[in-house]
């Protein structure tokens, strides 16, 4: 019987690739508007180093794209480009299609639901809050929360305890198949790979099933907690 539902956060309930690309466009436009004198291009490629060194959260882009273009913070500049930053980041920031019905309807069902997230927590919570997500899971672990990233069981054993639930007992729907995945299925966890979200579309997947709309997952569920199954 599965009593939880574990989902990671990024690619799998909202789309961040896509929310991120169109962020960095409007802080590149909002950035050479208030007077960056370098190509279009010539920033994006700045960005892109930076992400790939320091990782995609990291929070102090601008401010090390402009020192090292400018030599110096100006923070006109900056301001500039954080706010288009955040407009857009917002605008653009929306669960995937049927997530929030296949969310309530789990909930109503009595079945717990979970979160998994490498992100730090204050990201993490700032994209739950501007979905109006930040009242529906029963537990949401970030990496601040254990210091350590999927595929570590750490994360995951730290969900199943705040639900209260047996590995056996939980499901987890991701979108990366090496770290949702395999994690998930270490410490004796279900998985449901969330194909909708792949942002790879090169990798190897071994997962209990394949879903190509989050709503699927329903009847994944419905056929676990059937009457006359354990």
């Amino acid at each position: 019987m599965i009593k939880a539902v574990v989902f990671d956060l990024d690619n799998t309930l909202v789309d961040f690739m896509a929310m991120k690309r169109q962020a960095v466009e409007a802080a590149i436009s909002g950035m050479m508007d208030a007077g960056l004198r370098i190509t279009h291009e010539q920033i994006q490629q700045h960005i892109d180093k930076i992400y790939q060194k320091q990782g995609i959260e990291y929070q102090r882009v601008f401010d090390e794209l402009l020192g090292n273009i400018l030599g110096h913070i100006d923070f006109r500049i900056l301001s500039a480009g954080i706010v288009a930053y955040r407009r857009a980041r917002e605008a653009a920031l929306k669960p995937y299609p049927h997530v929030t019905p296949t969310l309530v309807e789990l909930s109503k069902s009595g079945v717990k639901l979970g979160l998994v997230s490498d992100a730090p927590a204050r990201e993490a919570w700032l994209r739950l809050c501007y979905i109006n997500y930040h009242h529906l899971f029963d537990a949401v672990i970030t990496y601040d929360d254990t210091g350590e990233r999927k595929p570590s069981p750490k994360p995951f054993l730290t969900a199943l305890s705040r639900l209260n639930v047996f590995p056996e007992e939980a499901i987890m729907v991701g979108d990366w198949a090496e770290r949702d995945m395999l994690g998930a299925k270490n410490v004796g966890m279900l998985t449901a790979f969330a194909r909708y979200g792949d942002s790879f579309g090169n990798q190897i997947v071994s997962a209990d099933y394949e879903l190509d709309d989050i709503r699927n997952l329903l009847d994944v569920v419905k056929e676990h907690n059937r009457p006359g199954n354990k």
